[in-house]
C-alpha cells in the first residue's frame, strides 16, 4: 500500500495543477485528449495545403477540402443534437476517437480528390485554428457537467489553453516531413503521409483516455433534454455565432498558411515556426481571459478583445512587408482567442443544466455550417490572385459580429456574474 501512495499523491497534485478548484478530478482525461488533438490539428493545418499541392491539386482544391471537412463536422454536430441525448457521452466520445483513427489512415493512403472529399466529409480532420469537429459539443457538454460558476469558466479556459498550446507545438511538427525525407531517404510526399499515420495513432491514444473518464450516466438514465426555456436566447446566439464562424472560415489556418506561401514565398519550416508562436500567444490570451472576464464580464471580454485583433488582420492584408505582416498577425493572435473560453462559458451559463448538451450542439451547428461555406470562396479568390480580399472580409465581418453581439446581449446576465 505504501508503494502506491506516492503515485496517488502525484496524480492528485497533477490534477490540481491542471484543473481549477471545484472541478471534477477525472475530467483531466478530457484535457489530455484535447492536447493530443491540438497537436494533430496544429500540424495538419500547416501541412494540408502543401500536401494537396504535392498531390497535384490547386488552391481551389485546398478550399474545397476545407469546406467539405467543415460541412461534415456540421452534420455530425446536428446528429449529436438530435440523438446524442439517447446515448452516454463517453460512448459518443469513443466513437469520435475511432473515427479520428480511420480519418488519418484514409488520408495517408488516398491520392484522388473525390475519395479525399468523402473522407474529409465523414472524418474528423480540422483545417482551422479552432475546434470545429464532432468532439466539440461532446467535450463541452462533459466539461459543463464537471464544474459550476467561476470554476466552469476557469475549466473552459484551461481546456482552450491546452488546445492552443498543443496546436502551437503541433505547428512546429509540420517541419518533420522534411526531416523524415532527409533521414529516411524517402520522398517528401511519403513523409507527409507518415504524419497522417501519426494522426491516426493519436486517435487511438485519445480512445484510451476516454475509457478512463468516470461514468456519470447510462444510456437509459440520461439527464439531458432538448432545448426548452432557453430556446430563444440560444437561437439568437447561434445566428450571431454563424456570422463570426463564416468570417473565420474565410481564413482558417490552412488558408492563412497558403496565403503566406503564395504572397511571400514562406518556407514550410518557417510557416510552422510562425504558427507555433501564434499558438503560444493565443494560449496566453486565453489565460488572461479568465481574470479579465471576472472584472468586465464574459460578454465584454469577448467583444472588446476581438475588435482590435480584427483591425490587425485588416492591416496585415495591406502590408507589403513580410516582417510587418507577421508582426500584425502575431498581434492578432495575442487577442483573437480571448473569446473562446468566455464564449463557451457564456453559452453554458445562460441555459438550464439539462439543456447544455443541446445548446452546445445547437450553437456549434450554425458555426460549422457557416464556416464551411467560406474556405472554398477564399480558395477561389486566392486562385484569381485576389489574395488580400479574404483577410479584409474576415476582419470586417468579425467587427460587425462583435458590435451586434454587444447590442443584443449587453443586458443578459449569465449565471453567477455580470454580463
Amino acid at each position: 500500500m505504501r508503494c502506491n501512495r506516492p503515485s496517488a499523491i502525484t496524480r492528485v497534485r497533477l490534477s490540481a495543477l491542471l484543473l481549477p478548484a471545484g472541478a471534477e478530478p477525472g475530467v483531466s482525461a478530457l484535457l489530455a485528449a484535447r492536447g493530443l488533438r491540438g497537436i494533430c490539428d496544429g500540424f495538419i493545418a500547416v501541412l494540408l495545403p502543401v500536401y494537396l499541392l504535392r498531390l497535384g491539386f490547386g488552391q481551389l482544391a485546398v478550399g474545397l477540402i476545407s469546406t467539405t471537412t467543415l460541412f461534415g463536422s456540421a452534420l455530425a454536430t446536428v446528429l449529436v443534437g438530435l440523438v446524442g441525448n439517447r446515448f452516454a457521452l463517453r460512448v459518443l466520445l469513443l466513437f469520435a476517437a475511432a473515427l479520428m483513427m480511420a480519418t488519418g489512415l484514409a488520408f495517408a493512403s488516398l491520392s484522388s480528390l473525390w475519395p479525399l472529399l468523402v473522407v474529409a466529409f465523414i472524418g474528423t480532420l480540422n483545417p482551422s485554428s479552432g475546434d470545429v469537429s464532432l468532439f466539440l459539443p461532446l467535450e463541452h457538454a462533459r466539461l459543463a457537467e464537471s464544474a459550476h460558476g467561476d470554476a466552469r469558466t476557469s475549466l473552459f479556459a484551461r481546456y482552450s489553453l491546452v488546445g492552443a498550446l498543443s496546436a502551437a507545438v503541433g505547428a512546429l511538427a509540420a517541419s518533420l516531413p522534411d526531416r523524415f525525407a532527409a533521414h529516411l531517404g524517402t520522398s517528401e510526399l511519403c513523409a507527409m503521409r507518415i504524419m497522417f499515420v501519426v494522426y491516426a495513432l493519436a486517435g487511438l491514444a485519445i480512445l484510451l483516455l476516454y475509457l478512463h473518464l468516470p461514468m456519470r450516466e447510462s444510456p437509459g438514465q440520461v439527464a439531458r433534454a432538448p432545448l426548452g426555456p432557453s430556446r430563444a436566447i440560444v437561437i439568437r446566439l447561434a445566428l450571431l455565432f454563424s456570422v463570426d464562424a463564416f468570417a473565420g472560415g474565410l481564413l482558417v489556418n490552412s488558408l492563412l498558411a497558403l496565403w503566406l506561401i503564395q504572397r511571400f514565398g514562406l518556407a514550410l519550416d518557417t510557416a510552422g515556426l510562425f504558427f507555433f508562436w501564434t499558438g503560444i500567444l493565443s494560449a496566453g490570451s486565453q489565460l488572461a481571459a479568465v481574470p479579465l472576464s471576472r472584472k468586465i464580464g464574459l460578454l465584454n471580454t469577448m467583444v472588446f478583445t476581438h475588435i482590435p485583433s480584427s483591425l490587425c488582420l485588416i492591416a496585415a492584408a495591406f502590408s507589403t512587408s513580410l516582417p510587418l505582416s507577421l508582426a500584425l498577425l502575431l498581434a492578432r493572435s495575442a487577442l483573437s482567442q480571448m473569446d473562446v473560453p468566455t464564449r463557451s462559458a457564456y453559452v453554458m451559463s445562460v441555459v438550464t443544466p439539462e439543456e447544455r448538451p443541446a445548446a452546445a450542439s445547437f450553437t456549434a451547428v450554425p458555426r460549422s455550417l457557416a464556416s464551411a461555406l467560406a474556405p472554398t470562396l477564399s480558395g477561389a479568390l486566392m486562385g484569381l490572385g485576389w489574395l488580400a480580399v479574404p483577410l479584409v472580409a474576415c476582419g470586417v465581418l468579425k467587427i460587425a459580429y462583435d458590435l451586434s453581439l454587444l447590442a443584443a446581449f449587453r443586458h443578459v446576465r449569465p449565471e453567477g456574474g455580470p454580463p
